[in-house]
């Protein structure tokens, strides 16, 4: 009935569907499977995509040539570049998507990349020879011949509901859990452990009163998330969001339910995301607070549905619709469907190689809640490196390896590989420690030429890239040549309240002020703009950018060539790291335990000290 694929991807949320998508366009004969083909990529949780750091991982995926950029610029209802007052390296993208169109748009480009099979069905089992995955086993009791199998179960794996006193298993509400593949795994020598996240209540956005809330317009300027010159939604037809505050008698409200939450009556045994919680948990931690904040989220275009975002909960139906008329706006509110908490089964990491495949089983991937991390983009990206690495594999291909100086990517699995996670991993700006090269708005600077070498990123991309970095280097050579006299640029500096200068100077060194950006200075200078001209956005920001950080970038860039060496140090496979006693007992556990590559990875382990890398280099040149 199934001929022998060279990629089975088991599961269709945003870590399947990149990952279907990378080894299908590299050229491998992909099966999806997935429990219902109705949701595939479904928006499980907010309706949104990109956010702090968030953001920067999606323009990376789309600069390899993933699709979750493409995807959310085409179904994007409101566009807004965070953190804007910071500087570049924190600039994040965020889009209110359309959760229906989102979802018919990634199964449309699905269908439409050659390569890819479709089936409908529960995995169940994996088939195993000789520690290597071989197929998968499904429901329906098929045997589906592969070279390699990618698992992306998201929150499905014996994943059960919890509302208030009432639990029943499910993935997602009204959708069944998965069975048969922790137990399969667990009896091969798999270490596995329980996570749990939550959702909040669905609202009538017609029961809601706005006026008593404070509206959030998204931006003027919609530069979105892909590199490729898509068409987008103006800034006028943009639908806004709204803010709206919790107080003390929704507090007190939620109270009245705890003895019947399952998070504090023990019902629940998993670990929480520590940077999304709960209301009742936020009411719980910070009882010192007086409110917390709410965004009203529309759902789409032609939907009245809203999601209630920061108010995640798992209390009882009659406690949640109570406590949520208490807010501002919301005393009319009609209640779609309560919120709810999700266990399910994940494998800590440290269990995978860099390329995301396991170090028990050999051709066998796991990407997203699987590995422990929580998000969209989180898992995105990681089906993304897992597709592309399973091509790879069947190809006898050395796999592609992102250090943490090329990509939050990067950084990201080197986090989960080298530290694991006991709680639901979220990527912040924070986890970079070179994240002034790792700006979102020079990711297909960084990535598309490696992506174009594996033969993912098209053609048409590189060509784009090679007239953007054209571009740039024609208006950084005219920003460092253009001289400007004191009567043309004195009034705009005294207008903001910068010193006037007293003899010429270079634009670029104009530049180098804080509170001065090349869109200003070419307004107020013509002659500028003159030279300027018919220049895209895109490439005059980055031209400025890298004007007025050169002196950060390179610092930065002689950290990472001090990391490097570390990076290229690498360990022996089978190094034994029981005989040296002189290592601290915590080290030699760990660096039995996770084996790493290089002494780089073994000094970002947790619970390593310097010294025991040090005394771990002495032994490597025994």
């Amino acid at each position: 009935m199934f001929p022998e694929y060279d990629v089975i991807v088991v599961g269709a949320g945003h870590a399947g569907c990149e990952a279907a998508a990378a080894a299908a366009n590299m050229g491998s004969r992909v099966l999806l499977v997935t429990m219902n083909l109705q949701t595939i990529a479904q928006m499980s949780c907010n309706p949104a995509m990109g956010g702090i750091a968030k953001g920067q991982i999606v323009r990376e995926i789309d600069a390899l040539g993933g699709y979750s950029g493409i995807v959310t610029d085409s179904t994007m209802i409101q566009f807004r570049m965070l953190n804007k007052s910071k500087g570049p390296a924190m600039w994040s993208p965020r889009a209110q998507s359309d959760r229906m169109l989102f979802s018919q748009k990634w199964r449309t480009m699905l269908e439409q990349t050659p390569n890819i099979d479709f089936y409908q069905d529960m995995v169940k089992q994996l088939l195993i020879k000789k520690d290597r995955c071989v197929g998968v086993v499904t429901g329906m009791g098929h045997e589906i011949k592969s070279s390699t199998v990618v698992l992306t179960n998201g929150t499905f794996l014996n994943g059960i509901i919890h509302v208030g006193e009432k639990k029943f298993g499910g993935g997602r509400v009204a959708e069944k859990a998965a069975t048969g593949i922790t137990e399969q795994l667990v009896e091969l020598g798999f270490e596995s452990d329980r996570l749990k996240t939550g959702t909040p209540p669905r609202v009538d956005g017609r029961s809601l009163d706005y006026s008593k809330m404070e509206e959030q317009k998204g931006d003027n300027e919609i530069s979105g998330f892909s590199f490729l010159p898509l068409q987008k939604i103006s800034a006028r037809e943009q639908k806004s969001c709204w803010i709206t505050y919790t107080n003390q008698t929704v507090h007190d409200i939620l109270k009245t339910g705890f003895d019947r939450s399952p998070m504090y009556s023990g019902r629940i045994e998993g670990v929480g995301p520590r940077y999304c919680p709960s209301i009742e948990d936020k009411v719980n931690r910070f009882s010192d607070k007086e409110r917390h904040q709410i965004f009203v989220e529309p759902e789409g275009w032609n939907t009245i549905e809203i999601y209630v975002n920061g108010f995640s909960t798992s209390l009882p139906e009659e406690v949640q619709l109570q406590a949520i008329r208490m807010i501002p706006g919301f005393e009319q509110a009609k209640m779609f469907r309560p919120g709810y908490a999700i266990e399910y089964d994940y494998f800590p990491p440290t269990q995978l190689q860099y390329s995301l495949e396991t170090k028990q089983i050999r051709n066998l991937y796991f990407a997203g809640q699987i590995n422990g991390t929580t998000g969209y983009e989180e898992a995105a990206c990681q089906g993304l490196i897992a597709g592309i690495n399973a091509h790879l594999n069947h190809g006898g291909k050395s796999p592609l390896i992102l250090k943490r100086s090329d990509a939050y990517i990067g950084v990201l699995i080197d986090d989960l590989i080298s530290k694991g996670t006991k709680e639901p991993y979220r990527m912040f700006t924070s986890r970079a420690e070179f994240r002034t090269l790792l700006r979102q708005d020079n990711a297909d600077l960084r990535l598309t030429e490696k992506s174009y070498a594996l033969g993912l990123a098209t053609g048409e991309r590189m060509k784009l890239l090679e007239k953007k970095q054209q571009d740039i280097n024609y208006i950084k050579n005219i920003i460092n040549l253009f001289s400007i006299e004191p009567n043309d640029v004195n009034a705009y500096l005294n207008d903001i309240s910068s010193s006037p200068i007293s003899q010429k100077q270079k634009a670029a060194q104009l530049l180098l002020r804080p509170d001065i950006n090349l869109f200003e200075l070419q307004t107020a200078v013509p002659k500028l703009a003159e030279a300027l001209s018919d220049t895209e956005r895109e490439v005059l920001e980055q031209a400025e950018i890298q004007t007025k950080y050169n002196i950060y970038i390179e610092k930065e860039k002689e950290l990472v060539a001090k990391m490097t060496k570390l990076e290229d140090l690498m360990i022996p496979e089978n190094f034994n790291y029981t005989n040296i006693t002189a290592l601290s007992m915590e080290a030699r556990q760990k660096f039995t335990s996770i084996r790493p590559k290089t002494i780089g990875q073994a000094s970002r382990i947790s619970g390593v000290n310097p010294s025991d890398v040090q005394i771990l280099m002495v032994y490597m040149g025994r």
